[in-house]
């Protein structure tokens, strides 16, 4: 079984949670997903399946977009719903402080990684020392949000919520950058809602729900899988003839009258299967991640 399952991750469960439930339900040997979402957090959740593994980084550092709600005038002690309430302060918060620091807040921004994390410290998840009562150093680190909507929804509610829309680059937080926007407001906040909206190319109009594939039979399930390529859709395309496949197969460099690029899907030009990803520097072909003949034989099997 080869190819990719968009999972909208439901509320409650952890990503390897989800990802053993559709491995099982699709009887699958090889799984993996694309980064880790929260319990709190839904959405999407890429899983891949067999040769789509090998390709699994590049949705790692995609590019994501998240919808988060933010609770202002509460910090908690984990910076989303989950975590102790810290600390309260009144808002007076109007739509002009919320466009200020929505400018503020856009583009290149530095972020200090929070305890509540998986990031590693010697060899520790930082969550596990949180868990223990300590606090250890961490660097600040810089991110992108290319795209950032804050809305303040309920002024006069208590608490005064704002919705938050932002894509952005890999490693950002989003509790963080919430906690940070409250702080910039001067009230505090803490997220109460997070929802992963895209990730790379993919959308959440694409994902299917758990509680559909266990309704599903066997043959709809893998009629949901994506193929093995659905995450090279930003590479450039090589195509090679049968000899030169081969040798690429087996690792060999090929030369052609290629562009150079960082990011190449090579195929084979006889039927158009995918053989691996590649870069080009000076006109030569230099492989990546490449799948077995065996791989490849399963897949043709599938698609034929």
């Amino acid at each position: 079984m080869h190819g990719v399952l968009l999972l909208d991750k439901p509320l409650g469960w952890s990503s390897n949670d989800a990802l053993q439930k559709v491995k099982w339900l699709l009887r699958a040997e090889k799984a993996g997903h694309t980064g880790t979402l929260d319990p709190l957090a839904t959405g999407v959740l890429p899983l891949c399946f067999g040769a789509a593994t090998k390709f699994s980084q590049l949705q790692l550092d995609a590019d994501k977009t998240y919808e988060a709600t933010l609770c202002l005038g509460v910090k908690t002690s984990t910076a989303d719903a989950e975590g102790d309430v810290i600390e309260t302060r009144p808002v007076a918060v109007s739509a002009d402080d919320v466009a200020r620091v929505q400018a503020q807040f856009t583009g290149k921004i530095r972020q200090l990684p929070p305890m509540h994390s998986a990031l590693k410290k010697d060899g520790k998840a930082l969550y596990e020392y949180a868990r223990a009562g300590i606090d250890v150093e961490r660097a600040s680190r810089e991110v992108q949000i290319f795209e950032l909507q804050l809305s303040l929804l309920t002024p006069d509610a208590l608490p005064p919520v704002i919705r938050l829309v932002a894509k952005c680059s890999k490693g950002t937080y989003i509790r963080t950058l919430g906690e940070d926007i409250g702080e910039a407001l001067g009230c505090g906040a803490h997220v109460s809602a997070l929802r992963r909206i895209a990730t790379g190319g993919f959308a959440e109009a694409q994902c299917v729900t758990l509680a559909s594939l266990e309704a599903m039979t066997e043959a709809q399930r893998l009629a949901c899988l994506l193929p093995v390529d659905s995450l090279l859709g930003d590479h450039e395309r090589v195509t090679l003839d049968a000899d030169n496949a081969g040798r690429f197969l087996s690792g060999l460099r090929r030369r052609g009258e290629w562009p150079d690029a960082a990011q190449v899907a090579v195929y084979a030009s006889d039927d158009a299967m995918l053989l691996g990803t590649a870069r080009v520097v000076a006109g030569e072909l230099i492989p990546g991640r490449l799948l077995s003949p065996i791989e490849i034989e399963q897949m043709r099997s599938v698609r034929d």
